[in-house]
């Protein structure tokens, strides 16, 4: 068990090396590019709405409050889109017996979560020292809601990839669905600023939970009673399990079409 767990590993370890090498270069400056080009539109876009709204509903920073909705946002949609694709961009790879299917899948989940925390990362203090925003740092909430982001990404677009293996037009179908989460997930607002009606409409979007916790993990400052992680994670791993077992059984069908 031990040995198999080694060696599957070992094979993501090097899928998420080729990935990085396919798509952004065998150069550091490839890499530092990829991260520096979303994380300088996330910032544009935080300054815009600063101009906007001068004061947010947390904190003392608009910009900030932005960052701390729209990048977990851009985590879990990033995660959910490429792995979405993984088939389609690794079909030469499923010829090998020891990849599988599921490993690209995994590895391009892994690879763009481990992005979006180094954007996080650069972002959130260059932020908070540039405005000298008040601050309540909670290191595990905000590990916590990394942890949410990424695993529901990954859920979404495991079943995904099978879903528009068979149904080609299901991309364009989820892109649309898509949209509309962004005004939806609180990342312009506090879930504390709506009515309690449509708090309880928000609440069954996991989305909405990583945002809350993110915010918790910053600010320090809690939903009451908002945040579900068992909901989260919860619908992450049914998602991943139901396309994880879709992808075992059709992998022959799905690498071919």
């Amino acid at each position: 068990m031990r040995l198999l767990l080694a060696r599957r590993i070992r094979i993501l370890i090097a899928l998420m090396i080729r990935e990085t090498c396919a798509r952004f270069g065998r150069s550091l400056g490839g890499y530092l590019w990829a991260i520096a080009e979303p994380a300088g539109g996330i910032l544009l876009l935080a300054v815009a709405f600063s101009f906007v709204s001068h004061t947010p509903p947390i904190g003392t920073s608009f910009m900030l409050f932005y960052a701390t909705g729209i990048v977990p946002f851009m985590m879990y949609s990033t995660v959910a889109n490429s792995t979405m694709l993984a088939i389609r961009a690794n079909r030469g790879l499923l010829t090998y017996p020891v990849v599988s299917a599921l490993d690209t899948v995994v590895a391009r989940g892994m690879l763009d979560a481990l992005t979006y925390c180094v954007i996080g990362f650069i972002l959130f203090p260059a932020i908070i020292l540039h405005d000298g925003a008040a601050t309540n740092l909670d290191a595990a909430a905000l590990a916590l809601a990394i942890l949410m982001a990424g695993t529901f990404g990954l859920g979404v677009g495991t079943l995904n990839c099978v879903l528009i293996g068979f149904f080609p037009t299901w991309q364009n179908v989820w892109s649309m669905l898509n949209r509309p989460l962004f005004v939806v997930s609180g990342v312009l607002f506090s879930f504390d600023s709506v009515s309690a009606g449509l708090r309880d409409i928000l609440w069954f979007n996991p989305v909405a939970h990583v945002i809350a916790e993110t915010r918790l993990g910053i600010y320090g400052v809690a939903s009451d009673g908002f945040v579900s992680l068992s909901y989260v994670f919860g619908s992450a791993m049914a998602l991943f399990l139901i396309g994880a077992f879709l992808l075992r059984r059709n992998e022959g069908s799905l690498s071919q079409a």
